[in-house]
């Protein structure tokens, strides 16, 4: 549930990229949101999702769906890209 969510997540739609002859193009979005992945905070966000979305599973009936930390952590994720995602744009 969560994993498929966050893999749509990291594939967002971008602006198109014309390949180059000899380099390999690399969005540097997908590379700063892979980085800011590794900060402490996000991990402890993460965390907190997972542990949501494992309680939801173990219920048969249950209302909640994780809508607030899936969206701390997204928040965070994209707050952290931001902050420098323009520096490597061409």
């Amino acid at each position: 549930m969560f994993g498929d969510l966050l893999k749509r997540f990291f594939k967002l739609p971008s602006l198109p990229v014309i390949k180059a002859d000899d380099e390999e193009l690399v969005d540097p979005q997908n590379v700063l949101r892979e980085k800011c992945n590794q900060d402490h905070h996000a991990q402890e966000l993460f965390k907190r999702l997972e542990d949501c979305n494992a309680r939801v599973r173990s219920r048969k009936k249950t209302t909640e769906m994780c809508d607030e930390e899936l969206i701390d952590y997204l928040h965070h994720i994209d707050h952290c890209v931001a902050k420098t995602l323009f520096e490597h744009l061409k």
